[in-house]
């Protein structure tokens, strides 16, 4: 099976004599897979996720995954029930983040049924809302919704009390490591006006207040692009359906008396051919 690794670096705060030396336990390795648009009855993509799900299980020492939105292509319980189905096969824990493609309240998936549908088909799965938090080795990250779920649209859009809400989080733990997971892009990777977030200037105010936001880590653009802005590294990842299939694996690495660093790799999936 064919693997293709680009590596990206960030947060160059240590030599890599140090970073060789002094690596402490607080390490993580997580995978982003993004904007899978899993339709039913596309065998195509039910392929692809299959063969992504089969891959993440043969990598060592993951700790979860992500699916950071637009993990259905429209607002199909159904969709969501057969995704949600294939996910499961993971060997790890999964976080679901909603995208613009998968919500419309009017229709038959509205934010509370999407939590619903996601909870009827894995008992395991804890969260019961779009906005929650769960910590991992001594990290906190923040599940962040951004879907407008009324009028639905790929501008993203996130309300006050999402703002006040991750606020909160990030004063309740001002020292420990966090990470935003989302699905709009607050530093986005191109300059496109259909998919630019609403306000984001004013999210971005309020992360510039607290010293504990280490990365911001989206999808939508359904291209590659990692920048560092006012000390935050933004993360946007490619799409999973577009050649070469690829999704994101992501170490965060700490060592005593530095900052984390940010190692990202995008890992390209063998597609068996449908004969």
């Amino acid at each position: 099976m064919r693997k293709n690794f680009i590596i990206s670096f960030l947060f160059a705060v240590a030599s890599l004599i140090i970073f060789q030396t002094a690596v402490s336990a607080n390490d993580i390795k997580f995978v982003q897979v993004t904007d899978t648009h899993y339709s039913s009855g596309n065998e195509f993509k039910r392929n692809v996720l299959e063969s992504t799900i089969k891959d993440i299980n043969t990598l060592k020492d993951v700790s979860f995954v992500v699916f950071t939105g637009d993990n259905i292509d429209k607002a199909d319980p159904e969709y969501l029930k057969e995704f949600v189905k294939i996910v499961n096969k993971l060997n790890v824990p999964y976080y679901l983040v909603i995208g613009n493609h998968e919500v419309f309240k009017s229709g038959d998936l509205s934010k509370i049924r999407y939590m619903e549908v996601i909870k009827e088909n894995n008992f395991f799965y804890k969260p019961t809302k779009p906005n929650y938090k769960f910590m991992k080795n001594g990290f906190m990250f923040l599940i962040v919704d951004g879907a407008k779920e009324v009028i639905p649209g790929s501008n993203g859009y996130y309300r006050q009390d999402t703002l006040d809400w991750v606020e909160k989080q990030l004063n309740k733990h001002p020292k420990t490591p966090t990470v935003i997971l989302q699905h709009f892009p607050l530093v986005p990777p191109r300059d496109i006006v259909t998919h630019k977030t609403y306000q984001a200037e004013k999210y971005l105010e309020m992360l510039d207040k607290h010293n504990n936001v280490i990365a911001v880590i989206s999808g939508h653009y359904h291209i590659n692009g990692e920048q560092m802005k006012d000390g935050i590294y933004h993360i946007c990842s490619p799409t999973l359906l577009n050649e070469p299939y690829q999704y994101k694996i992501i170490d965060i690495v700490t060592t005593k008396g530095f900052s984390p660093m940010i190692y990202t790799q995008l890992r390209d999936v063998n597609i068996e051919q449908e004969q």
